[in-house]
């Protein structure tokens, strides 16, 4: 495509994700499934054009501020995801010359809000919680995140993963915490790969594989994935359990789960069930009660620890917003804690990196409910053989606590509990 027409797509494309009105992902599918003639190198130039301009929003409409032309087209410039030589061939001179005088901004120039490019609101947590070590969160944000792989461990070991996946072409190296995980270098598509459809590969993130892992589901066991979503967590604790036992996956959405089932299909588990329920206080639920070895509940959260993949959430999400989001954590937490059996595992767990959706919850949840012993999640790490496990928790090792800058994982929290009895 001429990078004249590819500028304009990109324009077109950057004014949609900026309506805010839909997640970042679900406006960039709808516009390449509109645009069908768009090959694979134009698709991924739009989708990083886009991002990055979500990514730098507040840096990019000051330095827009001294431009020509339209908004989007401005925007769209400062964020192209190419060469600039390439760029620069669908450019009037205008362009051009104000395009390499934004180039030519030092960082220490720019304001501070254009520098760590996150909304006032969010700025002071975050600060709050990490001192020192804001800015270095601030920057890792702005990057996009690296491609995790889970290896289904009942079909294939890690290692021979590896060397399949290198045999087609495709680099990868161990994660350095989960034992079930495999960093890829860059973003091959993986969909048509034998791996991927035959269920030895499934795309994770480290952090959420370190959720799975830390439920640590038995064989024969009754678990509960509470906030099951996708799925993703749920065939892990599967595959963890040896596909034996009974392994429920309970969300709101039937939509979400449906869309676990190829995925199911594909891992060769036959110990999952999902279901779909209408609220945490479904009836179907409260059968349950008090049979659950293990539940976890990755509970529904503003999802700023995923900043890397979905930067629109730091635009679309707001104090109100996260205020109501703490009140379902709350409701969903006090549910799901009554499905546990005498000595069984509870493990509350969000990608967020606020201490209203984490600690807060974690804090008051224990304050009311003196039945449930709070578990160290540094010792539980340890005891299941985690290199360096007290630096994924918080000092005190209380709660895991992972951070794009400190572990090169998305952003998570979780708390571990065990009922008396």
């Amino acid at each position: 495509m001429h990078p004249k027409a590819l500028l304009d797509a990109a324009s077109e494309l950057v004014l949609r994700v900026l309506r805010l009105d839909h997640p970042a992902d679900a406006v960039v599918s709808r516009f390449f499934r509109e645009q069908r003639q768009l090959g694979p190198r134009e698709r991924a130039t739009l989708a990083e054009t886009a991002y990055a301009v979500l990514r730098r929003k507040p840096l990019f409409e000051h330095l827009a501020r001294s431009g020509s032309g339209g908004r989007e087209r401005r925007l769209a410039i400062l964020g192209f995801a190419a060469p600039r030589d390439f760029l620069k061939q669908a450019l009037t001179d205008a362009e051009k010359h104000w395009l390499d005088a934004c180039d030519a901004i030092a960082p220490a120039e720019l304001p501070e809000a254009c520098r760590h490019n996150l909304p006032a609101w969010l700025v002071e947590p975050l600060r709050a919680q990490l001192g020192d070590g804001f800015d270095a969160l601030a920057q890792a944000l702005l990057q996009g995140a690296p491609l995790d792989l889970r290896v289904n461990t009942m079909l294939q070991k890690r290692e021979l993963a590896a060397q399949e996946l290198q045999a087609l072409g495709i680099d990868s190296v161990p994660t350095p915490y989960s034992p079930w995980g495999l960093r890829l270098a860059g973003k091959p598509a993986l969909t048509r790969l034998p791996p991927f459809q035959q269920g030895r590969i499934e795309v994770q993130d480290e952090g959420s594989q370190l959720l799975a892992l830390l439920l640590d589901a038995r064989r024969g066991e009754m678990v509960t994935d509470f906030c099951a979503g996708a799925g993703g967590k749920t065939l892990a604790i599967g595959a963890a359990m040896r596909s034996t036992g009974r392994l429920y996956a309970f969300d709101v959405s039937a939509h979400r789960l449906e869309a676990l089932k190829p995925r199911l299909a594909r891992s060769g588990l036959s110990n999952v069930h999902p279901v779909a329920i209408a609220h945490e206080r479904d009836e179907r639920i409260k059968r349950l009660a008090g049979k659950m070895d293990r539940v976890l509940v990755d509970a529904p959260c503003s999802g700023l620890g995923t900043l890397r993949r979905n930067p629109d959430l730091k635009w679309r999400q707001s104090p109100a917003s996260v205020a109501e989001l703490v009140a379902k954590q709350q409701a969903i937490l006090q549910s799901a804690a009554r499905l546990l059996k005498p000595g069984g595992r509870l493990v509350y767990a969000t990608c967020s990196l606020l201490a209203d959706e984490n600690e807060a919850i974690a804090t008051e949840f224990g304050s009311q409910h003196p039945g449930f012993a709070p578990l160290p999640v540094a010792d539980l790490l340890t005891g299941l053989k985690l290199a360096d496990a007290a630096a994924l928790c918080t000092p005190d090792g209380a709660f895991l606590r992972l951070w794009p800058h400190r572990h090169g994982t998305d952003g998570f929290f979780a708390a571990v509990w065990q009922r008396a009895g």
